[in-house]
């Protein structure tokens, strides 16, 4: 199974940036379509952004539509997410996963099956 670890979080004010990074080991990832999810203190985690085994399509939560980008290099083995103009209602633990199957396009919170430990992003007001 492959191994996940995040970073690029922090405390940021609102209308700021930050870029996410999450790096990939132990497994396949340039096979897998990848997502980001974030959790809100005392609410579900949701997805946030996914992006195809190639990086060709991508989609968004509609909340963060025009302010956030998904990317990877497969060649480095990361996603990315980059996200602009920051609102305090970003504030969570984001976390990223990998799609259990290859070459597949996830619909549902269940086709992950691998997690980082998550990085908080905090966006004072």
């Amino acid at each position: 199974q492959v191994q996940l670890v995040e970073s690029g979080g922090g405390l940021v004010q609102a209308g700021g940036s930050l870029k996410l990074s999450c790096a990939a080991s132990g497994g396949t990832f340039s096979t897998n379509s990848m997502g980001w999810f974030r959790q809100h203190p005392g609410k579900e985690r949701e997805i946030v952004a996914t992006i195809s085994w190639r990086g060709r399509t991508t989609d968004y939560v509609d909340s963060v539509k025009g302010r956030f980008t998904i990317s990877r290099d497969n060649t480095e083995n990361t996603v990315y997410l980059e996200m602009k103009d920051l609102k305090p209602e970003d504030t969570a633990v984001y976390y990223c996963a990998r799609d259990s199957n290859p070459y597949h396009w996830p619909r549902r919170s269940d086709d992950f099956d691998s997690w980082g430990q998550g990085t908080q992003v905090t966006v004072s007001s």
